[in-house]
């Protein structure tokens, strides 16, 4: 009988911004933008007392929690924090899958034969929370789903493990909205069919399910019933690294475009170099007011230099750019990403590369922001939401 892990650090933005000021404890908190025309990223529990939750529009969570305090978000910080849970993990479990940047799956299938599985799963607990300062919680159960379910039961900052046999009880009571694959368009269904509890699906022919829902139906009948057979996928380093930036007002001024443009990919650069990868792809994206979206990418030698990247851009961004309509969003991303560290060309001085390890200890040392290109200097709050996917 299988044995899965589901771990989930709790409210994870929020909390890695209150390691780094832990003036923000105990206080509402929501992270996604500071315009309008944003929408929530993460919010702390605090602010969802007050209905505010992630997907929201900006505008909306501030009508409902206008004293709350409104961050940007710093993606270094948060890749920083998720890939020091997921070392701990690395060292600690055989397998493990991570499917975001705050959430993980281990199988410890066999482990109770040596440590038992809840006692393991309670050790990795606690050091996460030990070294890397951040609230996590788990479920431990037969299969994914279970454990999943499990631990939002158990947050915040909590364990809950369902025996052998008890998955059907356990999930009966909860709302069908706990089930993984029900959102909300098909919760409303649900509940105009009288359906709001799990027990009600357990309780239908799972016919009555596929006849309704299609083979969807069929999905939910199972993880109703608690049963499960998808395995833990083993982590793989994802291959780009993306940022995006919505305008509170539409723009047509090209020399901020250019500035943002190039702020974004140098901090794009920087955090290749920090994690030691190189790229290969360059992908520049550009959304109009009348929400034309158009991109564009161009293939190059493997590289983590500004020198060669920024001018690429910028590049790709004048062939784009000619409707000369307001402009809405931005974005940047670089993909077939490969590790290792970039190597100076024929072209190149070696000035230049120490000059970026120059600029790299200032960013480390003082804030990703600490240091850039003049023409990005009025850009110094741009949003960062890069992520390797």
């Amino acid at each position: 009988m299988k044995s899965i892990l589901h771990l989930d650090l709790d409210t994870f933005f929020v909390s890695c911004e209150r390691l780094i000021d832990s003036r923000l404890e105990n206080c509402a908190v929501i992270i996604g933008g500071t315009s309008n025309r944003g929408v929530v990223a993460a919010c702390s529990y605090e602010a969802r007392r007050y209905g505010v939750h992630s997907a929201m529009p900006i505008r909306m969570a501030r009508q409902l929690c206008p004293d709350a305090i409104y961050l940007r978000g710093n993606s270094s910080s948060y890749s920083k924090y998720s890939k020091l849970v997921t070392d701990i993990i690395k060292e600690e479990v055989p397998l493990y899958e991570k499917t975001s940047i705050d959430e993980f799956y281990v199988d410890l299938t066999g482990m109770d034969q040596f440590f038992g599985c809840q006692k393991l799963a309670s050790e990795l607990r606690a050091k996460i929370i030990r070294e890397s300062g951040l609230p996590i919680s788990f479920g431990l159960s037969i299969n994914k789903t279970v454990s999943k379910i499990a631990t939002g039961e158990a947050k915040p900052n909590n364990e809950i493990s369902v025996l052998k046999g008890t998955e059907k009880s356990f999930l009966a009571p909860l709302s069908v909205r706990k089930i993984p694959m029900v959102g909300e368009k098909t919760y409303r269904e649900l509940c105009d069919l009288g359906v709001r509890r799990i027990k009600t699906i357990q309780e239908m022919p799972v016919e009555l399910m596929e006849s309704v829902f299609g083979k969807n139906g069929i999905s939910m009948w199972k993880k109703a019933n608690g049963i499960d057979n998808s395995p833990v996928i083993p982590y793989q380093e994802k291959k780009s690294i993306s940022t995006e930036r919505t305008f509170e007002k539409d723009t047509i001024d090209v020399q901020k475009l250019k500035g943002i443009i190039t702020a974004m990919v140098e901090n794009l650069v920087y955090q290749l170099r920090k994690d030691n990868k190189l790229t290969a792809c360059v992908t520049f994206k550009i959304r109009y007011s009348d929400f034309q979206t158009y991109t564009l990418q161009k293939k190059i030698p493997y590289s983590a230099s500004d020198a060669t990247v920024i001018p690429i851009v910028l590049e790709l961004y004048k062939r784009l750019y000619q409707r000369r309509v307001r402009v809405r969003l931005v974005g940047v991303r670089l993909s077939h990403l490969v590790s290792g560290a970039h190597q100076i060309n024929l072209f190149e001085d070696k000035k230049i590369l120490n000059l970026y390890k120059a600029m790299d200890h200032i960013r480390d040392v003082y804030g990703e922001r600490a240091i850039m290109r003049a023409i990005g200097m009025e850009n110094k709050r741009i949003g960062r939401y890069s992520s390797f996917k």
